[in-house]
């Protein structure tokens, strides 16, 4: 049986990179997103190998994160790898932003992370092995103008990673938090920047199968990768 990638928002950006990579690898996939059509479209790509599961889900929501993973469960696979990868990016200041930014980029950034990984954790706990990586971001250690809530949802979500990592040490589940800069995603649709000053999302998913692909010994705690000619 191949080994199971389970990942949030995999349908666009680095999650659908990450998603190829690793199904390159000989993975099957299950991931989530929020529109059906994208899902489909997912689905029906001759270029993935392997066996892609989907669910439709707005995991910003607790009960379709903790759908999505009862959805897994059902599939009666042990997780190999966990990408707490959906989020989103909305630019602002604190003091201007509209009121309720900070609650529901704490709810996709964050609480979508927490609530999947408690509801598939145990099972990777029973089994003494897994790798969770958490999507954090530049912004999880480097405050910037308009950055608002996002910054403060991506500090946190590294905090909560790091926890993780202390906690599951033991249990032979590796933890690693991804903080990648500026990657060239629809998040920067409209922005007149040319391509080349930004990273290539299959690049993070590079990164994130070589750091899964270390023994059992080792795990990268954190990668930080950015454009060569620095942050944008």
């Amino acid at each position: 049986m191949n080994k199971l990638l389970v990942i949030t928002g995999g349908t666009k950006g680095i999650g659908r990179s990450i998603i190829e990579r690793f199904a390159h690898e000989g993975f099957d996939v299950v991931t989530c997103a929020r529109k059906e059509e994208d899902l489909r479209a997912l689905k029906n790509d001759s270029g993935i190998s392997g066996e892609v599961f989907t669910h439709q889900a707005d995991v910003s929501e607790e009960e379709q994160a903790k759908g999505f993973a009862a959805y897994v469960h059902s599939l009666n696979r042990p997780v190999d790898v966990l990408v707490n990868n959906a989020g989103y990016f909305v630019p602002g200041e604190i003091s201007t932003e509209p009121e309720g930014t900070l609650d529901s980029m704490m709810r996709a950034n964050l609480y979508s992370a927490y609530h999947i990984t408690r509801g598939l954790v145990e099972g990777m706990k029973q089994q003494q092995s897994g790798h969770i990586f958490n999507m954090c971001s530049i912004a999880s250690i480097k405050a910037y103008p308009n950055g608002g809530s996002y910054a403060i949802t991506k500090f946190a979500l590294l905090g909560f990673s790091k926890c993780l990592r202390e906690e599951l040490k033991t249990s032979g589940i590796r933890v690693t938090s991804i903080l990648p800069g500026a990657t060239r995603t629809a998040s920067w649709d409209g922005v007149d920047l040319p391509d080349e000053r930004f990273m290539k999302p299959d690049d993070v998913a590079d990164m994130v199968y070589a750091a899964y692909a270390l023994s059992s010994r080792s795990v990268v705690e954190e990668i930080l990768i950015r454009p060569q000619l620095g942050d944008i």
